[in-house]
């Protein structure tokens, strides 16, 4: 008696498939570029884990109610070359097949809309890379203490 088996060929996932049941990276800065640390990071981070990867720019939005009811809350503030900095950690993780969601978050109160978005997307792990030479020192620090005691994940920051 002869049996004969049909086997397909091991399936390889190719890297931009992200694995089931996981936490995305998130990888946020406050309106400035992203410290070239903090990228990289979470671009390796992300690849090697399988996971998505969020590069989120949050930025105040002043609470003019005026401005937000006649459509002025939404005007680019943002010169084209901030604007290629900010988008390059995306671009550059795209490149290596891992799947990537950017998001411009505006908020009255930003470090707020971070832990909350950390929060809603069940992060793993937060990258909090805005470039430190674009804050001042006061602003930086507040922020990351804030980043470091609220965010219902891992953090990671440069230096």
């Amino acid at each position: 008696m002869t049996t004969t088996s049909t086997t397909r060929p091991a399936e390889t996932a190719p890297a931009s498939v992200e694995k089931q049941g996981g936490h995305p990276v998130l990888l946020a800065t406050l309106g400035v570029p992203f410290d070239d640390a903090a990228g990289t990071f979470a671009i390796d981070s992300a690849l090697e884990s399988g996971q998505v990867l969020i590069v989120a720019n949050i930025t105040r939005l002043e609470p003019l109610p005026l401005s937000v009811r006649l459509g002025y809350d939404s005007l680019d503030e943002f010169t084209p070359e901030l604007s290629r900095q900010i988008r390059a950690p995306a671009e550059r993780a795209h490149s290596l097949g891992v799947r990537v969601e950017r998001l411009r978050v505006r908020s009255p109160r930003p470090i707020t809309a971070l832990l909350q978005l950390a929060s809603e997307r069940a992060s793993g792990l937060l990258v909090f890379g805005p470039e430190r030479t674009s804050l001042s020192p006061r602003r930086y620090e507040r922020a990351a203490r804030a980043v470091r005691k609220g965010a219902p994940c891992l953090v990671w920051l440069p230096h």
